[in-house]
């Protein structure tokens, strides 16, 4: 699991998986830069309907690949309790979504296994709520949570999203649960992610979440706030100095 450490975890992936080759891009990016988290969705919860909602159960199969060949590992993220037993058979991580914070049929089942779970903060939930929701999980036995930010809805609308570092501050002095920070979620538009990570790196956060594609403009979720690999390497690059100007490094 990811736990507070002097460490810095690093989560990259698509949105979505899309295909063998997508994937293969990635993780051979990662496995060069000696990075080992794989993030990827397979069952999508989307607020269009007619919009990609991912391969399922060839999605799995595909980051189980990229495992076995990479050594990788795989976050990806759970829909509904129909899908649970699926996704628990792949995932390392499992992650619940923003759009799944508020499940508690979910949070419960979750917290009947034994693996970690990345809960998302929901964009229109307080800090205190997202605790709540991780309570959900813990009372079944489970206490391998991550609690992650990924921007809240605000008045502002020249971005996806707000993201919430104060928020992260709270968490960070008042609960003992790990923190990750989703820079892609909460800008929704790949110029500003760079700035938001480097942010985040420099708030002493226990992992970040990026979403990285081979071709973004092709992506079939999320095509504009997903940075390509040259981008992301780059912005690697100028995150390892900020993390060791806190006595962090990242991994």
């Amino acid at each position: 699991m990811i736990q507070r450490t002097e460490y810095t975890t690093i989560i990259a992936g698509p949105c979505a998986v899309e295909s063998f080759e997508q994937m293969d891009t990635v993780c051979n990016t990662l496995s060069r830069l000696g990075l080992t988290h794989l993030r990827g969705g397979c069952f999508k919860p989307r607020t269009k309907c007619d919009t990609f909602r991912g391969l399922g159960v060839e999605g799995l199969a595909i980051m189980s690949e990229m495992r076995r060949k990479y050594g990788l590992t795989i976050i990806t993220e759970v829909r509904d309790t129909k899908h649970l037993d699926l996704v628990a058979e792949t995932a390392d991580i499992i992650q619940i979504g923003a759009k799944s914070m508020f499940d508690n049929d979910l949070l419960l089942a979750c917290g009947e296994l034994k693996k970690t779970i990345v809960l998302k903060r929901n964009f229109a939930a307080t800090v205190k709520e997202l605790v709540s929701a991780a309570e959900f999980i813990s009372s079944k036995g489970n206490d391998d949570i991550i609690l992650c930010e990924r921007g809240i809805r605000t008045f502002e609308t020249n971005t996806r999203f707000t993201l919430d570092l104060c928020g992260v501050a709270w968490l960070k002095q008042n609960t003992n649960f790990p923190i990750i920070i989703d820079p892609s979620h909460a800008m929704g538009l790949a110029y500003g992610v760079p700035d938001l990570a480097r942010a985040s790196v420099a708030m002493g956060i226990d992992g970040l979440m990026l979403e990285i594609h081979p071709e973004p403009s092709k992506a079939l979720s999320d095509a504009r706030q997903q940075l390509d690999m040259k981008q992301f390497e780059q912005l690697y690059s100028s995150l390892i100095p900020i993390a060791q100007s806190i006595g962090k490094n990242l991994i």
